[in-house]
């Protein structure tokens, strides 16, 4: 149980069968709000969580998602899934702890996705690593990484395995160093420039040995300016920056990841696809 997870009191859950439910699915970090009125973590120490994520982000989505077929890695409980399937989209929630995962199948038949003939197909859950979405054909209109990056051993294979499943728009957070700064002139730099690499605004990814904030998995903190070098060379644009720490962004055809192009081996060896080594 993590600092921000909360169980539900005996009290509280004999309050309503749902309640009931609730208390038995615990801990939760996700804070739903279901069609009744209950919340199955009211307590949250961050507040109404991630509720309040959300308000950052959802003007800058579609507010029409019919016919979108998109991803929540990480889903957790859930909640992002719900969000974009109240739009119309067709979410797949992938998550590699099937505790949150039974919460989000609990909660996707309180929310009326499933358990009626149709509403299935809409919302549905699968534990996966991140990594794993590299051996699977599946691509989306819409992808949503949030609050995952930072806890992968391996980010940047994460990060180049994701940005090759955006059709349209791909909505990424992460644990941020401080600082907003960006040092430009990075192209073109040679041995004798490394002084350089103490500029403020300079990418620079923080690493966490012990982890961070009572977390192990807390690996990376990279700050502003690597998120976005970051998602360039993933092949990505970014196009706004809803929130602290949100980015999203669209496929830049003008300049593809280099893991299609002249680092494929490199990525197809990593992701499990590829065959010898080439010299």
């Amino acid at each position: 149980m993590t600092a921000a997870e909360t169980r539900t009191s005996p009290d509280a859950a004999a309050a309503s069968p749902a309640r009931g439910e609730i208390h038995a699915l615990g801990p939760w970090f996700h804070n739903l709000h279901l069609p009744d009125g209950t919340q199955t973590c009211p307590g949250h120490p961050f507040g109404d969580f991630p509720a309040f994520k959300w308000q950052q982000v959802a003007a800058a989505l579609p507010e029409d998602l019919s016919g979108w077929r998109c991803l929540d890695i990480g889903c957790n409980a859930g909640f992002y899934t719900f969000e974009l399937a109240k739009r119309g989209a067709t979410v797949l929630g992938i998550d590699v702890d099937e505790k949150y995962l039974r919460q989000a199948r609990w909660a996707a038949e309180r929310f009326g996705f499933a358990g009626r003939a149709g509403a299935a197909d809409r919302v549905r859950f699968e534990r996966m690593q991140v990594y794993d979405l590299a051996r699977r054909d599946e691509r989306f209109d819409l992808v949503l990484f949030m609050g995952v990056l930072y806890h992968l051993r391996y980010p940047m294979l994460g990060l180049d395995v994701v940005c090759q499943k955006v059709d349209r728009l791909l909505l990424f957070q992460t644990l941020t160093a401080p600082g907003d700064e960006v040092f430009e002139a990075t192209h073109g730099r040679m041995f004798n420039d490394r002084h350089l690499l103490r500029e403020p605004g300079w990418p620079t990814v923080a690493f966490f040995e012990h982890g961070f904030a009572g977390d192990p998995t807390n690996w990376w903190a990279p700050n502003h300016a690597a998120c976005e070098a970051m998602l360039r060379a993933a092949g990505m644009r970014v196009v706004d920056r809803p929130g602290h720490e949100f980015y999203l962004c669209e496929p830049d055809p003008s300049r593809p990841s280099a893991v299609t192009t002249w680092d494929a081996a490199e990525f197809a060896a990593a992701t499990g696809r590829g065959g010898a080594a080439g010299g």
